[in-house]
């Protein structure tokens, strides 16, 4: 959907994105498409700080690789303006489980344990900012009359 394409979500007429918005919005993919595709290489690679954090958190090395290839897929479908919502899910769902595991080893909250939920909060804040469909989907105000 081009900027400049007005769409009907529930009924109501949504705005055209604005350059700003939209480059903000690029932006804080890119930001996160490259921490997460850095993420899924060093799964590959198992650097010895990987294989540390695996052992810390009881986590097999050998899954390193499939993990990385989830991540891996499931950031090439969010950098797709076509399945980003598919890619977003995805995320989300792998973010969790880094939560659930640093809920387990009862890490510190805000600097460790939400820190997945940080990025999941910038994953979506993405999309809605990029794409007047999900903003239309998650209003953060009331529509005009």
């Amino acid at each position: 959907m081009s900027s400049a394409t007005e769409s009907t979500i529930s009924g109501t007429a949504s705005a055209p994105v604005s350059s700003g918005r939209l480059w903000t919005g690029r932006v804080i993919t890119a930001l996160i498409a490259l921490f997460m595709l850095l993420d899924a290489a060093m799964k590959f690679a198992k650097p010895a700080p990987v294989a540390a954090a695996f052992v810390r958190t009881g986590w097999p090395l050998h899954l390193s690789v499939t993990l990385g290839v989830i991540l891996l897929a499931s950031t090439i479908l969010y950098l797709i303006p076509r399945t980003a919502v598919l890619g977003a899910l995805l995320l989300t769902g792998y973010l969790g489980g880094a939560v659930a595991t640093n809920l387990r080893l009862e890490n510190p909250l805000f600097s460790n344990t939400l820190f997945p939920v940080y990025f999941g909060v910038l994953v979506w804040a993405s999309l809605w900012l990029r794409d007047p469909y999900i903003a239309g989907l998650i209003p953060l105000r009331k529509p005009r009359s």
